[in-house]
């Protein structure tokens, strides 16, 4: 596998693949303020759960480092703008708010050090933020292994690939083991409507890693389910609510009703700091809704008339019953969700 790394830090400013340029340009920007970060973050150049919390870690360490406050108090309420502003850049993935709020504890955990060395712990624990969701992901990849036998066929949708995350992914991750074990895994990728990230990111990720990727679009996931080429779905995943809903890539609830319909395996694949244990149920997951462009002038071809309405939510929730098994770093496990979630903390 290519280590092809989303995000990273070089010590003065915060290095993001352009993931609006893929698959035809390989761009990496330089970032060096906390506005760029939101930016990248609102415009999907950094996109996947996981990488957005990496990302907003960045931001706000990198934030916190050119504040001029040498006291504590006025450091730390400058620093509570700068993670509430980055807090407010995308409102459905969860990993965003989990990473600030690990941030924030490592700042209060360290007031009694001088400001300026509560600048480089903060550094430090944004690497280490990085560094543990590589090894989350690579434990997810492990334990969804054990799902696969040589020569299946899935399904995935978007993009839930090491481009998303530190290394690996999550649903892409047992697909990459499978790789360097040898195992002969096919995939089907949904081209994932409006902004096509399975199109332009899964495919040519998987590429990278000379795996056998078969590009359809979303509204032809029904008729390889009904021909029988498909011998499980696997998923990401932007927020798991506490009863197993779960809110992922607008188009994922479809491909739940389809696989129930087939007969066919449903994986949810997620580190635990996507699992939301406030939130109740899917019907609490706030989804993001975008612009009414992305889908009349998407890439910049205009293909409805002006005026015409639209509907453009980001996400949609699965519901738990639609879930055989969600994948995560300490194990899999299955319905009743409620109970099994619980557990896992």
């Amino acid at each position: 596998m290519r280590n092809i790394e989303s995000v990273t830090y070089n010590g003065e400013k915060i290095i993001l693949l352009d993931q609006t340029k893929l698959p035809l340009e390989e761009v990496y920007l330089e970032i060096d303020s906390v506005k760029d970060v939101w930016d990248a973050i609102v415009q999907l150049k950094v996109r996947g759960a996981p990488a957005i919390g990496i990302a907003a870690a960045y931001g706000v360490a990198l934030g916190a480092s050119q504040l001029k406050e040498d006291d504590y108090e006025s450091f730390a309420a400058k620093y509570e703008e700068i993670s509430a502003y980055l807090a407010s850049s995308r409102p459905t993935a969860v990993n965003l708010f989990w990473a600030l709020n690990r941030m924030k504890n490592t700042l209060v955990a360290n007031k009694e050090q001088p400001v300026a060395e509560i600048k480089q712990i903060l550094l430090n624990e944004a690497d280490a933020i990085k560094k543990d969701d590589a090894e989350i992901c690579k434990s997810i990849g492990e334990h969804g292994l054990t799902l696969l036998k040589d020569g299946m066929t899935l399904l995935t949708h978007c993009n839930a690939g090491g481009i998303a995350t530190a290394k690996y992914g999550t649903a892409l991750a047992p697909i990459y083991l499978a790789k360097e074990k040898n195992m002969d895994i096919r995939v089907f990728a949904d081209e994932t409507r409006p902004l096509l990230q399975g199109a332009r990111l899964t495919t040519w990720e998987l590429m990278q890693a000379d795996i056998d990727v078969t590009l359809i679009t979303d509204s032809m996931a029904a008729i390889v389910m009904q021909q029988g080429k498909v011998d499980a779905v696997i998923v990401g995943c932007d927020r798991i609510a506490a009863n197993g809903d779960t809110a992922n890539k607008i188009g994922t609830y479809g491909l739940a009703v389809l696989a129930q319909k087939h007969n066919i395996p449903f994986y949810v694949a997620s580190p635990l700091s996507t699992i939301d244990m406030e939130t109740e149920t899917g019907a609490d997951i706030p989804i993001e809704e975008r612009s009414a462009e992305e889908i009349t002038c998407g890439f910049g071809n205009q293909t409805a008339p002006n005026g015409v309405k639209v509907f453009n939510p980001a996400f949609d929730v699965t519901p738990n019953d639609l879930i055989t098994a969600i994948i995560t770093e300490k194990g899999i496990i299955s319905a009743p969700y409620s109970e099994s979630l619980k557990n896992l903390f």
